[in-house]
């Protein structure tokens, strides 16, 4: 009798752990089957060109990167592009939103051109926030301002100025949950640009745009390069450049989308993938006195940075997130005079050896 209940109880338990099974492989079966929405949001368009520098219209070269990377991510069966617009025309911000939320988007991607009245150049990836940097704020300003363009904006957007600086710092952060995804995609999107394509790395930034604020899903808003430089302006304007940015945005997307399916964006991999930031500078100088870094001071070099440490300062030259571009930035250090120039590692703003700096891009 012992015998047959015993005999009963382990085929109970066999029977309730193949049902678990069963549940758990449809569970991860929806799951990997999930066709996962990317809504694509070209900036500006119609009576709005948005920043028209070395004489390129914004505009247009936001749509050509954003049907580029839709034509690449429709190759995926799992993969739902959308777009908030396909042509030339005028889309409110609210209503870019819009379209991704009634969508039930997983992902919102809005892709811009900057500009700036100096030489500046590099690609870089922002998602909402603000963390007080005049000028993230500036281009936050620049970007939101499109609004005046739209009808009975103040009622829409209640009372929102887009060139307050009090305005754009009083926003809410109604992303707040969303925010480490935003953060993972951002930094995927970023590394491919700076790590793949060489551009100059502008880095993941928090800042308060009014496009991202109305979505309620993960979004990033990525600026393509600085259409005010004439040689990056050439680029982004080209077939081959646009291409190729449209290519590395496409693929970080399904990148994202793939650790979607393998639940591995955790906290602990957003932490490590932010807090693994590597820079290279080239030390130039050292010493007691205090100089501002005009080129002038320096010999002609230019974006000099100075570190204050103890009752020292450090000057350095030809930040970037490249090796390669490390040492080229040393070369031109020396042959300007600079002999006992040498290239320091930084990891979040703390030095680090440049042999574990090399690791860590390594892995």
């Amino acid at each position: 009798m012992q015998s047959q209940q015993n005999y009963k109880k382990i085929i109970k338990r066999k029977i309730l752990v193949l049902l678990l099974f069963i549940c758990v492989c449809q569970s991860v079966s929806t799951h990997a089957q999930k066709e996962y929405v990317v809504v694509l949001d070209a900036g500006h368009g119609g009576h709005d060109p948005g920043n028209l520098g070395s004489g390129y219209r914004e505009k247009s070269i936001a749509l050509k990167v954003v049907l580029k990377v839709g034509e690449k991510l429709k190759r995926y069966k799992d993969v739902k592009v959308l777009y908030t617009r396909k042509k030339d025309v005028f889309v409110d911000l609210w209503k870019r939103g819009d379209i991704a939320n009634h969508a039930k988007a997983d992902l919102f991607v809005s892709i811009h051109c900057d500009s700036h009245t100096s030489n500046a150049y590099g690609a870089g990836t922002f998602v909402l926030g603000l963390r007080g940097n005049k000028k993230n704020l500036e281009i936050a300003k620049r970007e939101n301002a499109v609004i005046l363009l739209e009808d009975n904006y103040r009622d829409k957007y209640k009372g929102f100025d887009p060139n307050s600086a009090e305005s754009v710092i009083g926003l809410s952060l109604l992303q707040e949950e969303n925010l480490d995804k935003s953060l993972a995609i951002a930094s995927l999107i970023q590394n491919n640009f700076t790590f793949k394509l060489k551009r100059n790395n502008r880095k993941v930034k928090q800042d308060n745009f009014q496009v991202l604020r109305e979505t309620i899903m993960p979004s990033v808003l990525v600026e393509l390069g600085f259409l005010t430089n004439k040689k990056e302006g050439r680029f982004l304007n080209s077939k081959n450049g646009q291409l190729k940015m449209a290519n590395e945005i496409a693929n970080a997307i399904y990148n994202y989308i793939k650790n979607l399916k393998l639940n591995t964006i955790t906290e602990s991999n957003i932490i490590r993938n932010v807090n693994q930031t590597i820079d290279f500078k080239v030390q130039i100088a050292s010493g007691k006195n205090r100089i501002a870094t005009k080129s002038y001071n320096f010999k002609g070099l230019k974006d000099i940075e100075r570190v204050s440490f103890s009752r020292l300062y450090k000057y350095y030259y030809g930040a970037t997130a490249n090796y390669k571009s490390a040492t080229v930035a040393l070369k031109k250090a020396k042959s300007k005079g600079y002999k006992s120039a040498f290239i320091v590692a930084f990891k979040n703003g703390k030095k680090i050896p440049v042999q574990e700096a090399l690791k860590i891009q390594q892995n």
